[in-house]
């Protein structure tokens, strides 16, 4: 493994004890030497992500033709941005 991502193995062992830890392109190299992302190797299960109601509905959306997929995309797209800019503009009056 150390070879295939090039790093001394002495590297790799302090990173699998904790002694150490990888940089982000390491890290990176690790992550596509596994084929997992980085997620995967940073976050423990449930720990990022969505909830299992959350999970299911993207499930369903999934399923729905691309250009009902598209517009389910617009919704979600238009609520986080409406939800950030009220979150922005919270904080400026807090900071007045």
């Amino acid at each position: 493994m150390a070879d295939s991502i090039g790093i001394h193995v002495n590297s790799l062992k302090k990173y699998e004890t904790g002694q150490a830890q990888p940089s982000l392109d390491v890290l990176k190299k690790i992550a596509l030497a596994l084929n997992v992302s980085t997620d995967f190797l940073l976050f423990e299960e449930h720990e990022r992500g969505p909830s299992d109601e959350l999970a299911l509905q993207f499930e369903a959306v999934s399923q729905l033709p691309d250009e009902e997929q598209r517009v389910v995309m617009e919704v979600l797209e238009s609520l986080i941005i409406k939800y950030q800019a009220r979150r922005w503009d919270t904080a400026r009056t807090a900071a007045k």
